[in-house]
């Protein structure tokens, strides 16, 4: 594979279950936290040594500040260690504009992230579930780009309570969401091929807006394999010089703005096809192995929420196709389900909290109606400036309405 430049607004996640190349077995496929024995680089802005991070709501605190030390780009957390168990990251971005995501990377898996961390938005936070090793993590664009992260001990055994129960129940039925997406993805990608193949590109085109929402909706579980991500959804302003750009983006713009299929749009498209592939193995490793844990689905639905604010509401996408609506829905509609499956064991843990962001799916999916189209490819209006002028900050303020209170559910879900 190519070697391609992570994203700085999205990542080649979370950051699901959430930017190197693969490395096989189950042991690294599955989302177990595993540590990652690597060495971290030192960075000019040293978290304090000592006590680890303190616990506080279930889970040990760390906060991480993006800024300038003695000019240079950092991230500096506060602690470089902490217990086994729930730990929440928080992070937030004082004055550095040319770093945007953190990301906790075990070896070389994310484990969590947060994205579009930029000057003057409030800080924001992953929870994710640890055990004892190396951990590293990672600032795309910092001076130093990662950072060495110890914990300690083991993390605690499940309770066996109800709650604990109905949250294996949910993170056991979304990989099977996970997987049946896949699924149809693999169909989908299969009759794109056969379209561009033929060389009938409105063919082509209508193929290639049925394919995308079974990939958006599963986004945050791409993410989570470097290679893959990039190599199937990577634009082109991502992409390092001198390297090649593949995946759905490439070919979007041969279907859209050249609307000619030459021999390397079928490359393109079989390249996907196979990289598609690779996504079910890996899939189906992680359904196979009970992988998934709960904060993991919590904090992959409010990524996909940072996706739509990141890159669908900018409409640099689906650049060229403006399908970005379709994407948008897509994404709300994964992020739906990631709640959904953890929705039972929530409303015991915080019924209030559960009611409220229910309510405010609804009043997203209702809002979002108002944009579908049966005659448009995709089922959705074209995103073009003209919309995107009109409509980009009520689409915003809907989906931080929304963002808002799901992003409280991963410390809630690893704390129980």
């Amino acid at each position: 594979m190519p070697t391609l430049t992570p994203r700085t607004s999205r990542t080649t996640a979370p950051a699901f279950l959430k930017g190197s190349a693969f490395l096989t077995g189950t042991a690294v496929l599955a989302l177990s936290l595993s540590a990652c024995g690597s060495t971290a680089v030192s960075g000019s802005a040293a978290a304090p040594a000592g006590d680890a991070a303190p616990v506080s709501n279930g889970a040990a605190q760390i906060v991480v500040s993006v800024e300038k030390v003695n000019g240079e780009e950092q991230c500096v957390p506060d602690f470089s260690s902490a217990p086994a168990g729930p730990v929440t990251f928080t992070v937030s971005n004082k004055d550095a504009s040319g770093v945007s995501e953190v990301e906790l990377l075990s070896d070389k898996r994310i484990l969590g992230e947060r994205e579009n961390v930029i000057p003057g938005l409030k800080a924001v936070s992953f929870t994710v579930t640890l055990t004892g090793g190396e951990y590293r993590l990672y600032c795309p664009g910092a001076t130093t780009e990662y950072k060495s992260f110890t914990v300690s001990g083991a993390a605690a055994e499940a309770s066996g309570s109800g709650v604990a129960t109905l949250l294996k129940e949910g993170t056991d039925g979304y990989a099977k969401y996970v997987s049946g997406q896949v699924d149809s993805l693999v169909l989908a990608v299969a009759a794109l091929q056969q379209a561009v193949d033929s060389g009938d590109v409105p063919a082509s085109q209508r193929a290639y807006a049925e394919a995308r929402p079974f990939f958006e909706r599963i986004e945050p579980v791409a993410e989570s394999f470097p290679d893959l991500d990039p190599a199937l959804d990577l634009r082109v302003a991502d992409v390092e010089p001198g390297t090649e750009w593949t995946g759905f983006h490439p070919l979007e713009k041969d279907l859209f703005e050249t609307k000619a299929i030459t021999e390397k749009s079928k490359a393109l498209a079989a390249g996907i096809v196979k990289n598609v592939g690779i996504l079910k193995t890996r899939t189906a490793e992680l359904e196979k192995d009970a992988a998934y844990q709960p904060e993991e689905l919590a904090n992959g639905a409010s990524g996909l929420l940072e996706e739509v604010q990141s890159s669908k509401i900018t409409g640099e996408e689906e650049a060229y196709s403006k399908l970005d609506l379709v994407d948008f829905a897509a994404n709300i509609e994964g992020s739906q389900q990631a709640f959904e499956y953890l929705k039972p064991a929530l409303a015991d843990i915080d019924g209030t909290l559960t009611e409220q962001i229910s309510t405010q799916f609804e009043s997203v999916t209702t809002a979002l109606a108002d944009y579908k189209d049966p005659a448009a490819l995709g089922g959705f209006k074209p995103y073009t400036d003209e919309l995107k002028k009109t409509d980009a900050a009520k689409l915003t303020a809907l989906i931080q309405s929304l963002q808002a209170p799901l992003a409280k559910i991963a410390e809630k879900v690893a704390t129980v």
